[in-house]
């Protein structure tokens, strides 16, 4: 089976996705696993059907993993998250992988709190110890520490924001000149000192004024 049959039939590609998972091949990036797996747990808890859901330059990961209430994506440049706020306000709010592009994030935090209702929850996640990667820019690490203070001045309060990260020195190195998968033989043991992805939950406060 080609990569050209691959991307023209995209059935194809998750049930082979399915088939290496069961047979214990994790098909993730490494760099994401174990954030994907956290940041489901939280999705899961918050039931999914129930959430209006906003992902910010959205790929096929998360509409993938959940059936939500309704879903929609934006994509840059037709939506600048540093300069534009949608009318519509969501249960749940996504920024995978992209405030490392953007030119302004304290801009585009304020926007995505702006774009939450009452109660709602926003899910980021970074890199830190990756590689520049322009797409079309590259601007931006942050830590858990430094994630939450970003949070904090776009409106979140600091008790309504959790942080996390993972990494290790063998998924640092790895990523030095490619994006490899996890596979069979990638380590998710972690390392505090070595964080490759830097993730957190906000909510917004439910007295929050719409």
């Amino acid at each position: 089976m080609g990569v050209q049959q691959l991307r023209q039939h995209p059935e194809l590609k998750d049930r082979l996705r399915t088939a290496l998972q069961a047979l214990g091949y994790e098909t993730d990036d490494w760099v994401r696993v174990m954030m994907y797996r956290d940041a489901f747990a939280f999705i899961r808890e918050l039931d999914p059907t129930k959430l209006d859901t906003l992902e910010i330059s959205g790929g096929v990961q998360w509409r993938r993993e959940f059936a939500f209430k309704s879903y929609r994506s934006t994509e840059y440049p037709g939506f600048d998250i540093c300069n534009e706020v949608l009318r519509e306000r969501f249960d749940l709010i996504i920024a995978d992988q992209v405030f490392e592009h953007l030119k302004w994030p304290s801009r585009a935090a304020r926007n995505v709190y702006a774009m939450l209702r009452p109660g709602g929850y926003f899910i980021i996640a970074t890199p830190f110890l990756l590689r520049v990667h322009a797409s079309p820019i590259d601007c931006n690490r942050w830590t858990e520490t430094g994630l939450s203070f970003l949070l904090q001045e776009a409106g979140f309060a600091e008790d309504a924001i959790v942080t996390r990260s993972w990494g290790n020195r063998s998924c640092v190195k790895a990523n030095f000149k490619r994006w490899p998968k996890a596979g069979f033989f990638g380590s998710l043991k972690n390392e505090a000192n070595f964080p490759v992805m830097v993730w957190a939950y906000a909510q917004k406060p439910l007295e929050a004024a719409e």
